[in-house]
This record gives C-alpha cells, structure tokens and sequence, in this order.
C-alpha cells in the first residue's frame, strides 16, 4: 500500500494535545482496508515516533485526512510501500535493534566485525589526536603514523563498498577489479552523504561530511580523501604530504557513514559494546538534509473490532507491526 510523508501543521486530535505537531514536525501515513494511520516524526535524526500513531475508521479520502487532522502540506509519495524495506540499507523507522535485525536481515558475525574494524580505526585516531591537534594547522600536518591510519581507513572503506556491491550482484566495470567507478554505484541508494560527523571535544573542528561533492563525472578525484589516500599509497616518496590528518579523520568518519548505513545509527548511540562508548566519548553525529521519502514504515496488523473514531494507537515494541517485507538490493 501506497505511504506518504508530509510536513505536520495542526494537531486535530480528540481530547490531545493540539501542540503536538510542534515537536513531532513530520507525518508518515497510508490507508488500510478499514483505518486510516498516521504516524508522527520529530526533527532530531529523523526518528519515527512509533508510540505516538493515530487511527481512524476510514471515511472520505486519505489526503482530506491528513489534511485535516494533521495540516499536512508538501505532501510527496514515499519510494517504497508500507512494510517495506532494502536488504542490508538501514534507514529511519527501524527503531530498536530487533526491529533493525529483522528489518534488513543483518549478519550477527558481519556486524561483530565490522564493529572491531571500526573499532580499531577509532583508537589509532585517538592516539594521534594524543599528540596532534585538529587546528587549521594540525589538520593540515603529514607523518607516517597518519598515513598508516589514512590507508587503513580507506582500505576498509573499500571492504564495505565491496559488500554492498557483492550483495547487489554488481559485476566490476572494466576487468575484475572494482574502481571508484563502481564504488560510486552505490552513492544513491546509501545515503551517506546525510552523515555528518563531529569530534565531540574540538568545537573549532568543523564536521566532517565525507561524501559529500561525490560525484560519477569524476569518482576518484570528487572524493579528496581519497584520492589522497591513492596517492601516498602508491607513491610516498612523491605525495607523502597527502597523508594529511584532515584527510584520514576523513577517512574514518566515511567508514563511521557506511556503517550507519548497513547497520544503523543506533547502535553507535545506544547500545552496550566498547564500540559504542569509545564512539561517544569522541565523536558527534548527526543526519542533514534526509530524504524523508526514502525511510521506512511499518505497516500495522490492525486488530478486528478496532473503534472507528480518532484516537491514539499504542505502537510501541513493534506489538502490532507485520514481519518487514524485504527487497533486493539494486544499483
């Protein structure tokens, strides 16, 4: 079934609060054969607030609904239909780590790890910032220790890119080698480029946004770290000064992007791992400029005999959510 997103401007809710839609900005909506549901979503990375959904026993239109009910302007239709998800793409509205498991059928022994690979990143870019800091000058300072982690990081950014080519059954363009060409394949539908990340403890440090310019016209050069990472890889004596500190934190917050992407962002914040502690005693993150049409929405069992009047359903620990339909990755 068809969803929509749309931007909330009223709260028409019986005997609610009518300022709801201040915080809760957005809406996510569809029609089932009986109800019409609306789920409410805050601002704040674009988390789905599946606690707070609103029925209705359908009468009229669904757009006169959501009008009505919810103000709702700039109404767009939603990429994929209620209940849907892509293998292996974490996006918003998987809201618990069993719902994101389950969600996009993540591998128990490829999370663990891509947890220790980041892990290791993470602590080789801690010590350097020990003795390093990232001023406008330290940025744009060079060693062997920073090259070190710069070729590591853009190492395991290839690994995941491989991943999800692999997983999208994706041929390499020209020989047997994948390139930045095919890498590139998977900007649109990774959404990396939303990531940005901060050093908690450096405010002059502006955030890091990895992929951001990244581009098929030109796939290596429109991604300075790594081309950079290209460079001093294959020619030190000649480009050791590329292995900038600038270009390596670079290089760890693209693999911190890719994986929020196949993972979710979620557990970098909230779980019990070492991994999460050490990302939050270092590191910010956040989303910027998501495309709301792009996340998920659970589509509702709804139970028979539910009343036919406005009220507020109780959604939460995914209680009344059907099993997430998943779809193939394609590039």
């Amino acid at each position: 079934m068809k969803a929509y997103t749309y931007e909330n401007t009223l709260t028409n809710i019986p005997r609610f609060d009518d300022t709801l839609h201040v915080s809760q900005k957005y809406g996510y909506g569809y029609e089932t054969d009986t109800h019409f549901v609306h789920l409410y979503g805050k601002e704040e990375l674009f988390i789905i607030s599946n606690g707070l959904t609103v029925l209705e026993g359908k009468n009229g239109t669904h757009f006169d609904w959501i009008k009505n009910r919810f103000g709702a302007t700039n109404i767009e239709e939603m990429e994929l239909e209620a209940g849907n998800t892509i293998e292996g793409i974490w996006r918003p509205a998987l809201y618990n780590f069993d719902d994101t498991d389950k969600g996009i059928n993540i591998n128990n022994s490829e999370l663990r790890s891509q947890e220790q690979a980041l892990r290791v990143l993470i602590e080789k870019l801690d010590e350097i910032l020990l003795y390093i800091e990232p001023s406008s000058e330290g940025l744009e300072s060079y060693s062997h220790k920073i090259r070190e982690l710069l070729i590591l990081a853009a190492t395991e950014v290839e690994n995941q890119w491989r991943v999800l080519l692999n997983r999208a059954n994706e041929k390499p363009i020209n020989g047997s080698t994948f390139t930045t060409q095919d890498y590139v394949k998977t900007l649109p539908f990774t959404f990396v480029e939303e990531f940005e990340v901060s050093l908690k403890h450096y405010s002059l440090f502006k955030p890091a946004k990895p992929f951001s310019g990244w581009n098929s016209a030109n796939p290596t050069k429109s991604l300075k770290w790594y081309d950079s990472y290209n460079k001093t890889k294959h020619n030190r004596d000649r480009h050791f000064d590329e292995a900038k500190l600038k270009y390596a934190i670079d290089a760890v917050a693209a693999n911190i992007a890719l994986y929020c992407t196949r993972f979710g962002i979620l557990r970098l914040l909230h779980d019990t791992t070492i991994l999460t502690g050490l990302f939050k005693q270092i590191f910010d993150i956040s989303m910027v400029n998501s495309d709301r049409k792009t996340f998920y929405i659970p589509e509702l069992e709804i139970p028979k005999n539910t009343r036919k009047n406005c009220f507020v359903f109780d959604c939460y620990l995914s209680k009344y959510n059907k099993p997430w339909t998943l779809n193939k990755l394609k590039l």
